[in-house]
């Protein structure tokens, strides 16, 4: 069975729209892109290129997709695995793309990406995609968080954690802390929220 596993940069309020540049994600208004600019530094890339040098394959919504497909072609040195990488995509409006191999993804999302966590192969990984994986969280899709938690709050902007989110319990697996002030946390899909009576 392959995994789910969600990269996301964020900020400590859920932000997670538009970490790369000004004009990554202006939708709704956004005018904080590329947030994230001034806290890079090889603590952060230490523990993040391993995670790019993992074998792969991609699973993105419509926005992010076509983010990547412009930046990443002309960056291939950066990220190679992203060439080879199977591209699914979760649109309803898009079904074709010159970076390939990409398949599209459309109808009800969640069975099919359900129905491609069964098939044999390398786990997915998921960037980004905001509003998709409000999709993949409502139906526990989720195996693995992958979050790089920065230090600043924005106020507004696309969240991780939103209208899709469900009651669910994660283990904390690695934390680590850049000295730039940036925690990275890898949580893992674990079981259903237990609650009591606290003493």
């Amino acid at each position: 069975m392959r995994k789910l596993n969600v990269y996301d940069f964020i900020t400590l309020d859920g932000v997670i729209q538009g970490p790369g540049g000004p004009e990554e994600d202006t939708s709704g208004g956004f005018t904080h892109g590329g947030w994230t600019a001034s806290y890079g530094d090889e603590e952060l890339n230490k523990y993040l290129g391993p995670e790019l040098a993992k074998p792969f394959d991609l699973l993105l919504g419509r926005k992010a997709f076509k983010i990547f497909e412009s930046y990443w072609p002309l960056h291939a040195d950066m990220w190679p695995g992203s060439m080879t990488a199977t591209k699914y995509v979760g649109s309803n409006t898009v079904n074709s793309s010159t970076w390939q191999p990409s398949v599209f993804l459309n109808g009800d999302l969640a069975a099919k990406v359900s129905a491609l966590k069964q098939q044999p192969g390398v786990d997915l990984q998921t960037w980004g995609s905001a509003n998709m994986l409000q999709t993949l969280l409502k139906a526990d899709l989720v195996d693995t968080l992958f979050l790089m938690i920065y230090p600043l709050t924005l106020g507004y902007g696309k969240r991780l954690f939103g209208d899709g989110t469900i009651p669910a319990a994660f283990t904390l697996k690695e934390s680590h802390a850049t000295p730039k002030g940036v925690i990275i946390a890898i949580y893992e899909r674990d079981g259903a929220v237990v609650t009591g009576t606290v003493a």
